[in-house]
């Protein structure tokens, strides 16, 4: 079984901890229903405007810097823990730089084939993990984890697809600014997010946003940009996984 790590200790001084949190300490899930709140920038593209507790998202293609924007929303909310389970190559310092609180953040590098039994514990003391599963997930373990998920009032964001998904949201195309003539700093990266599921979500919608912009934040694309971009983003775990910029030689 793994162990969890609360990010802000210094990485020397760092201890084993089996998880201390529980669900009387950070909030009982019964009493966490309705919406988790979400950047404001992304609320346009939910059919509810936030992401509806005890259920899971599908982030297609993994996108790092579209999953962490959609966990930012949780430091907005009462309590405020999140986790991050199974995505080792996690940018710290993105996730910062999104608005997630790195105190209130627990994190399982490596559950290998456990990361089922872990998502179970951790739902029921967070509101949000995201995940990446260990391989492809089958029906009856998704259906098992559907239900902890709606007892806990908790959302999983899962990088990759995930059966019975309530809702589905993926980056359809991207672009980086900032660089010049094949040099510079990539400053801020555009892209269309597109989202559709199931009851509200069936017609899909979609918007533009800075993800992030050159400050670092995710916002909507204003209709005069005058920055030249430097191509399709192909690469979708850039974002989330490095720095708030990346210098290019």
């Amino acid at each position: 079984m793994p162990v969890f790590e609360p990010v802000f200790e210094p990485i020397a001084g760092r201890q084993p901890l089996r998880p201390v949190v529980t669900a009387a300490a950070l909030g009982d899930g019964a009493g966490r229903r309705g919406l988790l709140p979400v950047l404001p920038a992304l609320r346009a593209v939910l059919p509810e405007g936030g992401l509806r507790r005890g259920t899971a998202v599908s982030v297609g293609g993994g996108d790092l810097g579209l999953l962490l924007a959609l966990a930012a929303g949780v430091r907005e909310s009462d309590g405020g823990w999140a986790a991050a389970v199974g995505l080792p190559e996690l940018g710290l310092a993105a996730a910062a730089g999104y608005g997630l609180d790195l105190r209130r953040l627990l994190v399982a590098d490596d559950p290998g084939p456990h990361w089922g039994e872990v998502v179970s514990v951790l739902a029921g003391a967070v509101e949000l993990i995201m995940l990446r599963p260990d391989g492809p997930v089958a029906p009856k373990p998704a259906a098992r984890l559907a239900a902890v998920l709606r007892r806990s009032g908790c959302v999983l964001l899962v990088a990759g697809p995930w059966p019975g998904a309530e809702l589905r949201l993926g980056v359809r195309s991207g672009r980086w600014f900032g660089l010049g003539d094949g040099h510079g700093q990539l400053t801020g990266r555009q892209v269309e997010v597109v989202a559709e599921g199931r009851g509200s979500a069936a017609r899909g919608r979609t918007a533009r946003l800075w993800l992030p912009d050159e400050h670092g934040a995710v916002r909507a694309v204003a209709e005069a940009a005058g920055t030249t971009g430097v191509g399709e983003d192909v690469t979708s775990g850039a974002a989330g996984a490095g720095l708030d910029r990346m210098a290019v030689v």
